[in-house]
């Protein structure tokens, strides 16, 4: 009765009716949630627009993508911070030069 040949649909509806005004056996039970729970998220992908062939490769060029944007924000980072510790001891330097009176040396 579930060949390949029957829709998600069809099996799911075979599935209730079997379970309709009797006690269900447990393997009953878990093919009716294992199909309805497929079913929901067959529905779910739809609604995002994920359910034809080019998701697969859309959802990968999403994901690099956002590899790439991380990568980017790690840089900038990085950047900052290396520009933030130059800055310091340039600023520690030219306070020891004030300091030990080395810009009266350089002026003449």
């Amino acid at each position: 009765m579930s060949g390949p040949e029957m829709s998600s649909d069809a099996l799911l509806a075979s599935l209730m009716a079997q379970a309709e005004g009797r006690t269900a056996d447990l393997v009953t039970l878990r093919a009716l949630v294992e199909e309805s729970s497929q079913a929901g998220a067959r529905r779910a992908l739809g609604a995002l627009g994920l359910d034809d062939e080019r998701a697969r490769r859309d959802m990968d060029d999403l994901r690099e993508l956002l590899s790439a944007w991380r990568e980017a924000k790690r840089s900038v980072w990085k950047a900052v911070v290396g520009w933030f510790v130059r800055l310091f001891l340039a600023l520690v330097l030219v306070g020891m030069a004030v300091r030990f009176r080395l810009t009266e040396m350089v002026s003449g």
